[in-house]
C-alpha cells in the first residue's frame, strides 16, 4: 500500500497499477487502501476517468470506499473539470453517511468553480455552513472564483468579507478574485 501510494505522489500511475495488479495476483485481495491509493495516483496524473473505473472495480470487489478515497476520486474529477461527475461522487459520499471534510468540500466547490457553476459552489458553501465545517484559504478562494466566474461580484464581496470574520488570511488570489468579480460587475467604488 505504502509503495503504491508513494508511486502515485510520484506521478507514477502506471507504476502504481502495476504494483496494485500484482497485489491482486500474488499477496492479497486489495483493500480500501490499497484501491485509495490508486485513484490518488490517477488524481495526481489527471486520469479521472480511469480513477473513476477504479472506484467502480472497488464497488465490485465489495471493498467499501471511506473519505480518503472519495476525496481522491473527486478532486481527479475536479482537477480536470468533471463538475458533474464530483458532484455525483460527492452526493455518493453524503448519502453513505461519510463525514465529509474541508478537503471534500473544497474539492467540490473547486469543481464547480472550473465548470462555471457559482449558483451549486454556493450550494455547497451553504452545507458547509450547515455542517459547521471549518473553512479555509482554498475553500474561500473556490468559492469567491466561482463567484467571479459568473459575475456575482456582491457574492464575492460577501465571501471575501466572511475571511476576515472566521480569521482565514485573504490572500493574493482572494483579493485578485474578488476585484475582478467587481471589475465585471461593473462595481469600481
Amino acid at each position: 500500500n505504502a509503495t503504491i501510494s508513494a508511486c502515485g505522489k510520484g506521478f507514477e500511475w502506471k507504476k502504481a497499477l502495476h504494483l496494485f495488479s500484482a497485489m491482486a495476483r500474488c499477496v492479497s485481495e486489495p483493500n480500501t487502501i490499497s484501491f485509495s491509493a490508486l485513484i490518488s495516483a490517477y488524481e495526481k496524473a489527471g486520469e479521472w476517468q480511469k480513477a473513476l473505473k477504479v472506484l467502480n472495480l472497488m464497488e465490485q470487489s465489495q471493498v467499501d470506499p471511506n473519505l480518503i478515497t472519495f476525496n481522491a476520486a473527486i478532486s481527479a474529477c475536479e482537477k480536470q473539470g468533471a463538475w458533474e461527475c464530483a458532484l455525483q461522487l460527492f452526493r455518493m459520499m453524503m448519502q453513505r453517511n461519510l463525514e465529509s471534510n474541508t478537503i471534500s468540500f473544497s474539492s467540490m466547490i473547486s469543481a464547480c468553480e472550473k465548470g462555471r457553476r457559482w449558483e451549486e459552489a454556493m450550494q455547497v458553501v451553504r452545507v458547509m455552513t450547515e455542517r459547521q465545517v471549518e473553512f479555509n484559504a482554498i475553500t474561500f478562494n473556490a468559492a469567491i472564483s466561482a463567484c467571479e466566474k459568473g459575475s456575482e461580484w456582491k457574492q464575492a464581496v460577501i465571501l471575501f468579507s466572511a475571511m476576515a470574520e472566521r480569521k482565514v488570511e485573504r490572500d493574493t488570489i482572494a483579493f485578485n478574485s474578488t476585484i475582478s468579480a467587481c471589475e465585471k460587475g461593473g462595481e469600481w467604488e
